[in-house]
């Protein structure tokens, strides 16, 4: 799932952070579940890409925060939507 309006020039890891990025605005909570799992996508077949190659270190350390901050959207956004209320 790739948004136009993102250039990948822009990223320093263009193979997953405009994917997180487009997760990370997205106003329309009925899109966000797609663009999370599209962001998801990205940094797993990265991560698989990358193995345990060391000169790796700063992109794992990047895609570890973005990993934190899709958690988030999940527990704020998702997960909330979908509780009982209370």
């Amino acid at each position: 799932m790739s948004d136009p309006s993102c250039e990948s020039s822009n990223y320093t890891y263009p193979e997953w952070q405009p994917q997180v990025q487009a997760a990370l605005v997205e106003l329309d909570l009925t899109q966000l579940p797609q663009r999370i799992e599209a962001a998801e996508i990205a940094i797993s077949n990265r991560l698989q890409s990358i193995g345990l190659n060391p000169n790796h270190h700063a992109e794992r350390l990047a895609i570890s925060d973005a990993v934190a901050n899709l958690r988030l959207l999940k527990r704020e956004y998702l997960d909330r939507r979908n509780s009982p209320p209370k």
